[in-house]
């Protein structure tokens, strides 16, 4: 690990300085295995140069979780929405993050899509309740949850 204090961000006079710090990880042939740095506005010492390492991993995990699941679980969050004559794109991906933070918390709080996620893939389970919204009307999400539920044949979740 390597450690720097008041580098700047980039060339120039009015450069934003950072702390920064580096990670290297090898195996015992000296083959790397792991390569990182991170910028911090934190001061970093002998003390505390892991610590703020192990949380610049846990971030960058989330990040790329996040993202990645954003571009390739059916959020098409890299398609092109134009740009719209004024905000288009931005209001089409807003969407995009605000459907995602509800998938979010459908997966932690809701015990019927959790039943039902555990059974069907994301895309089946999406093109399901796609096509069953276009053709029926439910009172609501719970009895969407519980239709699917009894069409599956799983047997209900434990709501205790």
């Amino acid at each position: 690990m390597r450690f720097a204090s008041q580098l700047p961000l980039r060339d120039g006079d009015d450069a934003l300085e950072v702390n920064w710090c580096e990670l290297t990880t090898t195996r015992d042939d000296g083959k790397v295995v792991y390569h990182n740095a991170f910028a911090t506005h934190h001061p970093i010492t002998a003390a505390n140069v892991a610590e703020i390492v192990r949380a610049g991993r846990a971030r960058w995990k989330v990040e790329n979780e996040n993202n990645n699941t954003l571009k390739t679980k059916g959020y098409h969050l890299t398609h092109n929405f134009g740009h719209g004559k004024q905000h288009l794109s931005a209001l089409l991906a807003t969407l995009n993050l605000l459907a995602f933070l509800f998938h979010t918390l459908l997966e932690l709080l809701d015990s019927s899509y959790q039943r039902i996620r555990q059974f069907l893939p994301r895309k089946r389970f999406f093109n399901d309740l796609r096509a069953l919204t276009c053709y029926l009307c439910f009172d609501s999400w719970q009895a969407l949850m519980a239709f699917m539920i009894r069409g599956l044949e799983l047997d209900a979740p434990d709501t205790r």
